[in-house]
């Protein structure tokens, strides 16, 4: 390949990843189902994208460093204060009966399905067992189940992938040194040394990151050169010593700075994300275009087959085992049996191993890549297009309307919060005293826990259960402050009430999108309004504002609270509420 064309490959491969990306958000639909069709077309259309064309000799090195970067990124979500009691065994028996179900399952179809030997039918099996965070976390973000069922599908995915990894490289040995015989080369000391060498470099990489992050205190640029050194310098040590053991270091190293006290690490690492897109979106591209249109079209029907023994039987079996006297409901057990789609790990580990066992003479062994590609695709084609259907039809989807947490406690702000809750939201509320507090019981609203506010201050925490918060306290510099402090802990927008005009302090901005109500409803404004009378009045349904009121909210139909604020001023649709500022009612009332 001439330096041309490799940089002509290198530009088309980039492009393809973040066009993708761009395209599938715009499409409201998971990345993957772009991105693989993407490479699978310009493979078949250019070479210069081909994997084998850009590095011929150590693209599996590069994938596994990259996949063991993802899994580190995915470590450091993994909070172990989570997975604790049902969890904990759902997530356990989870892997074991799922490694143990789906590569016995797709062994004994494999050779009536695509006529292939049982070693090449037992290495498809091992590489299918894999699920993994870059396929479950955005279909999760793109339907948002329950918390608990998250949980569960989040830590079986990120730590199926190592597991998995491991196997595919002790089969892929076994098989090798055997002769093709299955069973001839398994050693399980084999497997446990493998396991220990991950672990140990996991360790490893742990202290050297605590020491670089806790003692020496680097900050966000340097903090994020040292993880990004520490996790490739000991996957790369550990994958040396022994094949696929750095993405068992990888992930223990993130789950221990995740969970080890003393360091904070933000909730949202925005480099750490762009990097992790950025890499999934490479590799998917590469690996799909590696695939030649000539070897699929042979095994796309008999694919078909495997896809519906996974997908209707398989993993369903395997979640009912799983999920047994859990404590789920029936729409939770239900649902986490229709998720397990094939991810990045199962496309790197068949493009690592199925070309050299095809060069050492296996028959059949050609075929697993391009069998994996395709359950690929179609796992992600069908969980992606129908898990938000099935999560509403099982009840688990968490439901569209907004749960804002209004911080303050005056009387404008309470009686603000009561109006919102008569328009049907959950509101929390959140004062510092406890004479405010008691205010806020009175009005018949439930005061959030007092650490909930320092748990959103946490810049490791993420304020579950809460999509909006509304920062209305009379300090504004406070105001100011924790809307910056908790913006990456709020899954949802956040939102302060304006200062005043002359208003001393160290606010050193007055305007912006997260100021509510605009620059004529500031704080001392609406406070002073209520206490002449003005009171919050709920419209009812499709109802333009009378004369004389001022817009602050509209509670649309599906109970989505979309604030005034100075960049944007919402308008009420059909069915939808408008929460307005009257011009002296003596109460709030609900037309």
């Amino acid at each position: 390949m001439s330096t041309d064309e490799f940089l002509l490959g290198i530009a088309l491969t980039v492009l393809l990843a973040v066009g993708s990306q761009i395209l599938a958000s715009r499409l409201r639909i998971p990345a993957l189902i772009v991105l693989l069709p993407a490479g699978f077309t310009a493979g078949a259309l250019t070479d210069v994208v081909h994997p084998d064309m850009l590095i011929p000799e150590h693209f599996s090195s590069v994938v596994t460093l990259s996949v063991a970067m993802i899994l580190y990124d995915a470590g450091l979500d993994l909070d172990l204060r989570h997975l604790r009691g049902g969890t904990r065994s759902v997530v356990l028996r989870l892997l074991l009966l799922g490694a143990l179900i789906t590569s016995g399952a797709v062994m004994a179809a494999g050779p009536a399905l695509f006529g292939v030997p049982l070693a090449a039918a037992m290495m498809l099996g091992v590489i299918l067992v894999v699920s993994g965070p870059t396929v479950v976390g955005p279909l999760l973000d793109h339907v948002r189940p329950s918390a608990r069922v998250r949980r569960v599908l989040v830590w079986e995915g990120s730590l199926i992938d190592p597991v998995g990894g491991i196997l595919g490289a002790l089969v892929f040995h076994s098989i090798m040194v055997g002769g093709f015989q299955v069973g001839h080369g398994f050693r399980v000391g084999a497997f446990m040394l493998s396991v220990v060498i991950g672990l140990a470099g996991g360790v490893v990489g742990a202290a050297l990151l605590w020491f670089a992050l806790r003692v020496l205190g680097l900050g966000e640029t340097l903090g994020t050169l040292a993880q990004l050194a520490t996790i490739v310098a000991v996957s790369a040590v550990c994958d040396a010593l022994r094949d696929d053991t750095g993405l068992i270091a990888a992930i223990v190293a993130g789950m221990a700075v995740a969970n080890l006290p003393g360091l904070e690490l933000p909730a949202r690492r925005p480099f750490f994300e762009a990097l992790v897109q950025l890499i999934i979106g490479l590799l998917f591209v590469s690996i799909s275009a590696g695939v030649p249109p000539s070897s699929v079209t042979p095994v796309l029907l008999p694919a078909v087959g495997l896809i519906a023994l996974l997908v209707l039987a398989v993993r369903p079996l395997i979640a009912w085992l799983s999920t047994h006297r859990a404590g789920l409901s029936g729409g939770e057990r239900a649902f986490i049996g229709w998720m397990a789609p094939r991810g990045i790990v199962a496309a790197a580990t068949a493009s690592t191993f199925s070309a050299t066992l095809a060069d050492e003479g296996l028959a059949g062994a050609s075929e697993i890549l391009p069998i994996t590609f395709l359950v690929i695709v179609g796992t992600v084609l069908l969980y992606g297009l129908t898990a938000g259907p099935v999560a509403g039809r099982l009840g688990v989807m968490r439901s569209a309307r907004t749960r804002p947490l209004l911080v303050g406690g005056e009387p404008w702000v309470i009686d603000l919060g009561r109006c919102l809750r008569a328009a049907g939201l959950d509101v929390l509320m959140w004062a510092g005293s406890d004479e405010q507090r008691e205010r806020i019981r009175e009005a018949g609203i439930e005061p959030a826990p007092g650490e909930l506010l320092a748990t959103a201050t946490d810049p490791g925490a993420r304020l579950e259960g809460v999509t909006a918060l509304l920062l209305l306290t009379d300090d504004d510099d406070f105001n100011a402050l924790i809307s910056v402090v908790v913006r990456d802990s709020v899954d949802g927008p956040v939102y302060r009430v304006g200062p005043p005009e002359d208003s001393p302090g160290a606010v050193a901005t007055r305007t912006g999108r997260d100021i509510l109500f605009g620059r004529d409803l500031v704080r001392h404004t609406l406070a002073a309004r209520y206490e002449q009378g003005a009171r919050f009045v709920l419209g009812a349904p499709g109802d333009a504002p009378p004369p004389g009121h001022d817009l602050l909210f509209v509670v649309r139909a599906d109970g989505r609270l979309d604030p005034v604020t100075e960049a944007e001023a919402p308008v009420p649709g059909t069915g939808d509420r408008a929460v307005l500022l009257g011009p002296g009612e003596a109460a709030t009332r609900e037309p």
